[in-house]
Formats: structure tokens, C-alpha cells, sequence
């Protein structure tokens, strides 16, 4: 979690030098739902993700020299800085893709999902997306041949309450999502905690059940988005959210929640989880210093890799 944050306020702090060539999506809030999930599947799981996927990267591949230099647009092994922040990929980690159309990435998770039941793998798929990404055909129709097929998938929604700037009850027809969802062939967790042991418990009891009772698992994960839908501002001024609501979100930071934890319950030492910081911001420091080193890709390679 402490990766993925400081990750991205790192990018925060760099990102107005105007040398990271894309916009970011940034998951400030966000980092324990990612954690917990990533840490409960297996390594061999195929993983997908929105355009806000920073932090499913991180957590999958514990790098940050190629995430970086995907970023400013240098050569890199994610994508020769063709792709940016918003198409991430590490398919050595099986992390298959993110992709920046809202709920692009849902029903290809279907079809690795219909492989590894096909191939009798006993992997499990996970798709991450937005609440907003439920708002799309494609999802209700990747959910319903999941479900009918009996697919070892878990839908893994991130719910931060809004599409971009739209809350749901603007945008939705109806009360209760999971509500409806439990009248699929699927099963139906929800939660509101930021605590990434929480949500390690419930992947973990989805994986069982994907593949031990071969049918999907659709979560609904509350938190909350810290700054704007897309760059790297807060955004309480803008007349569709207040601060106090963030403030009160602020109060159960997954981040402060953990280190809480593991002071008071894990008798870890203040010393010990300072060590924790500095370690990974020198880490993060490394790769920004050498993504700003690294040349720009030949112009000629431009349509290679390109269908």
C-alpha cells in the first residue's frame, strides 16, 4: 500500500514539470481494496484493470523502474512509452491489460475466465473496475455469461459512488446494486472497509468458492477517491462533492488504519515502519531519476506493435 501511495503523490509532485507525456488516473484512497485482493489470488491468477490501474501494477509486480518509464514515454518493456498510464500490462505477472474504454476490460476477463475453465487450470480471473463501469451494457452481458456458463471469475468493483462526476442516484434507475446482483447465479459480497485484511478475507473466501463451486463472484467495494477523476488536483471546490465527506472517509485511511495496526496489535516499532517509507521512497526515486535518463523511442518504430 505505502508503494502505490507514495507512487503516486510522486507523481503528484513531478507531474506539472510537464515531462510524464500522460494523463494519470490516480487510486489515492483506493490502495487497500487493491492489496488485499492482489494478496489473496494466486500469482498465476490473470488480473485485468481500468484506466485507474496504477496500483494493480504496483501490488502485482512490485516495480517501478519500467512503470515509470512507460510514464514520461521512454522505452520501456510495458510498452515503449506508446501506452502511458492508462494501458498498463505485465504479462510475465499476468497482469493481462488495463484499458482506458469504461468496461473494456470486463468481458475480456470473460473469455480468460472461459480458457481457464476450458483448460481446467484451476486459476481464478480477476477484473478490477469503477461502479461507473456497471453503467455499461457490456457489463450486465459479461456478467450474465459468467454466470450462465458457471465461470471461476470474481468482478472486483471498486465503488467510489461516482462516474467521473455523476453520483449514482443521478445515474441509476435503482436502489441497491449487490441487491440486484443476487438474482444472478453468482455470489454477492459487500463491504465498506478500507482494511486490507478485511478484503484479503473476502478474495480469499471468493477464490474458494470460484473454483471449488465453478461460478463467478461479483464483490462491491466501497472507498473513496481522494482527488480528481483524471490528473492530480484535489477537486472539493467543484460543487459535486464536499471536503467534509472526504474528511470522514479520511478518518479510516487504509494506510493510517495499517500502520495503526501494526503498532498496536503486531507490536511493530515506529523505527521499523518509517524504515518501511524511506526504503520505497528511495526505490521510487531511483526509477524517476533514471525514466527522465532514458531516450525517447525512435520516431520510425511508431506503427510497430500497432494493429
Amino acid at each position: 500500500m505505502v508503494l502505490i501511495r507514495r507512487s503516486e503523490e510522486l507523481i503528484c509532485e513531478n507531474y506539472y514539470d510537464d515531462e510524464m507525456k500522460t494523463p494519470v488516473h490516480l487510486s489515492i484512497g483506493e490502495e487497500g481494496i487493491v492489496a488485499g485482493s492482489i494478496e489473496a489470488l494466486s500469482n498465476d491468477d490473470p488480473i485485468f484493470g481500468t484506466y485507474r490501474s496504477h496500483g494493480i501494477y504496483l501490488a502485482r509486480t512490485y516495480e517501478t523502474d519500467e512503470f515509470f518509464a512507460e510514464l514520461y514515454g521512454k522505452i520501456s518493456t510495458i510498452a515503449n512509452g506508446k501506452t502511458g498510464s492508462m494501458h498498463l500490462t505485465s504479462f510475465e505477472n499476468h497482469f493481462q491489460g488495463s484499458s482506458a474504454i469504461v468496461g473494456a476490460s470486463i468481458s475480456v476477463a470473460v473469455g480468460s475466465s472461459y480458457a481457464n475453465k476450458y483448460h481446467k487450470s484451476g486459476l481464478v480471473t480477476a477484473v478490477f473496475f469503477g461502479d461507473g463501469a456497471v453503467d455499461e451494457g457490456a457489463f450486465w452481458e459479461s456478467l450474465n455469461i459468467a454466470c450462465l456458463y458457471k465461470l471461476p471469475i470474481i468482478f472486483i468493483c471498486e465503488d467510489n459512488g461516482l462516474a467521473i462526476h455523476s453520483t449514482q442516484n443521478q445515474r441509476r434507475g435503482y436502489d441497491s446494486l449487490p441487491d440486484i446482483i443476487t438474482n444472478y447465479n453468482c455470489k454477492v459480497f459487500k463491504s465498506n472497509s478500507t482494511d486490507p485484511e478485511v478484503i484479503y478475507d473476502i478474495v480469499s473466501k471468493s477464490r474458494k468458492i470460484a473454483i471449488e463451486e465453478q461460478m463467478p463472484v461479483f464483490l462491491n467495494l466501497e472507498y473513496y477517491r481522494y482527488l480528481e477523476h483524471v490528473g492530480v488536483n484535489e477537486d472539493f471546490e467543484c460543487g459535486y462533492r464536499s471536503r467534509e465527506e472526504f474528511e470522514k472517509w479520511n478518518e479510516k485511511d487504509p494506510i493510517l488504519l495499517q500502520e495503526k495496526k501494526l503498532l498496536d496489535q503486531y507490536h511493530l516499532q515506529k523505527s521499523e515502519i518509517d524504515e518501511i517509507y524511506h526504503d520505497i521512497d528511495e526505490k521510487i526515486m531511483r526509477s524517476i531519476v533514471r525514466a527522465k535518463k532514458l531516450p525517447f523511442p525512435d520516431p520510425s518504430t511508431i506503427y510497430e506493435d500497432v494493429y
